[in-house]
C-alpha cells in the first residue's frame, strides 16, 4: 500500500441530529382484543406489557410507513432532499423479497440519483447497527448526510389467534438524520452482541426458503394450535426474556468503557421498548432510576426496529431528555442480535 499524507482538515463526526415517527392511523386498543378474546387473559397479558393500544397496518407496507416517517422528518427539519447521500433502511417486513426496500423508498422520496440506498435485516437491535453503519459511512468519507430510516408491519406476520402476540406488537416507522456535523465524537462506545443458536426462539416460520419444521418445530403453527396462515410470527417469551436478563447488562458495560463514561455520567436511558415489565427488570439490574429511564410504549406496542428512535422523540417532547445530553441506547431481540451506544444528543 502505498502511505498517503494524513489531512490537516478535521475529521467529520458523525451526529445524530433529528428523528421523527410515524404509526398507521388504525388503532387496535385491549377493550378491542377483549372483545375477540377472553377478557381475563388480555388483561393478564396487557398487565405485565404496559400496552393499551397499538397501531397496526391496514394494507399498508413497511415502504409506506418509511416515507410517511422520513416526509415529516424533511418538512419539520427543513432538509434539503437533495443534501441526503446516502438512504439506510432497517425493516424485517420488506415489501418484496427483491428488489430492496430502499430502492423502493429512494425513489419515492425523490433522493438524488447518486445517493446510496441499503436494507438492513434486523430487528429489535437494529437501530443501533444501523446507527453504527452511519457512523461508518460518514466518518470513512463515503458520506455526509444519511436518512436513516426504520419501518415494520409486523401486524402482518402475526396469526389473528395469537392472542398473547396481538396484545405485544405494534406497526410503526421512524426517521433520523445522521450528518458529518460535530466538532468531536458523538455516536460513542459502540457494543455488538450475537447468539444465532437461538434464533428459533423469535420466528417468522413461513414465507422463508429454508423448511423451518425441522430448524424450529415449536415455531410452527400447528404445534401452538393455530391455523397456519403462511408466516405467523413466533416468540418463546420465557427464552427472549432470560436472553435479555443475561445480555443487556453486560453490553451496556461494555458500551460505557469504550466510551469512557460512567453510569452515572448518562442522562438517560433508551431501550428497545419490548414491555413493560421486561423493562422494569432490566432497569433495577442496571441500577438506573426511573427518572433516567425511557418507558414509552403504551400508546403503541412493541414496534421492533422503531421503539427506540420512537420512544426518544416522545422523550424530547415531554422533557424527560433534552438536546445536548448523553443518552444509551440499547437494542436487543431477534437473532438474537443485541447492541448498545452512547450518544451525545
Amino acid at each position: 500500500m502505498t502511505p498517503t499524507r494524513a489531512s490537516s482538515a478535521p475529521a467529520p463526526y458523525a451526529a445524530l441530529r433529528a428523528v421523527a415517527s410515524y404509526v398507521p392511523p388504525t388503532v387496535v386498543d385491549n377493550a378491542q382484543l377483549n372483545r375477540e378474546f377472553a377478557p381475563a387473559v388480555v388483561d393478564r397479558i396487557a398487565a405485565k406489557t404496559g400496552i393499551d393500544r397499538r397501531h397496526v397496518v391496514d394494507g399498508e407496507t413497511a415502504s409506506d410507513l418509511a416515507v410517511a416517517a422520513a416526509e415529516r422528518l424533511l418538512a419539520e427539519n427543513a432538509i434539503d432532499r437533495d443534501s441526503i447521500d446516502y438512504l439506510l433502511l432497517c425493516t424485517q417486513s420488506p415489501d418484496f423479497a427483491m428488489p430492496s426496500t430502499s430502492c423502493l423508498v429512494h425513489d419515492r422520496l425523490g433522493l438524488p440519483a447518486s445517493a446510496g440506498s441499503l436494507d438492513l435485516a434486523m430487528g429489535c437491535s437494529g437501530y443501533v447497527y444501523a446507527l453504527g453503519l452511519a457512523k461508518a459511512l460518514i466518518e470513512s468519507g463515503q458520506a455526509t448526510t444519511v436518512l436513516l430510516l426504520t419501518s415494520d408491519t409486523l401486524t402482518r406476520y402475526l396469526n389473528p389467534a395469537d392472542r398473547q402476540l396481538r396484545t405485544i406488537f405494534g406497526d410503526g416507522a421512524s426517521a433520523s438524520l445522521v450528518t458529518a456535523s460535530a466538532s468531536s465524537p458523538a455516536l460513542t462506545g459502540f457494543a455488538y452482541g450475537t447468539d444465532g443458536s437461538g434464533a428459533e426462539h423469535l420466528i417468522v416460520p413461513g414465507g422463508g426458503l429454508a423448511d423451518a419444521s425441522g430448524f424450529a418445530p415449536a415455531a410452527m403453527p400447528e404445534a401452538r394450535g393455530l391455523e397456519p396462515t403462511g408466516h405467523d410470527l413466533y416468540m418463546n417469551g420465557a427464552e427472549v426474556f432470560t436472553f435479555s436478563l443475561r445480555v443487556v447488562a453486560d453490553v451496556v458495560r461494555r458500551s460505557l468503557d469504550r466510551a469512557g463514561v460512567g453510569i452515572v455520567d448518562v442522562d438517560a436511558f433508551v431501550l428497545h421498548q419490548a414491555n413493560a415489565f421486561m423493562l422494569e427488570t432490566l432497569r433495577k439490574k442496571l441500577g438506573v432510576e426511573p427518572a433516567r429511564f425511557v418507558v414509552e410504549m403504551s400508546d403503541v406496542g412493541n414496534t421492533t426496529s422503531s421503539s427506540i428512535p420512537i420512544a426518544l422523540e416522545a422523550a424530547l417532547a415531554n422533557g424527560q431528555i433534552a438536546p445536548g445530553q448523553k443518552v444509551v441506547f440499547v437494542g436487543f431481540g431477534v437473532g438474537l442480535s443485541w447492541g448498545a451506544v452512547v450518544v451525545d444528543l
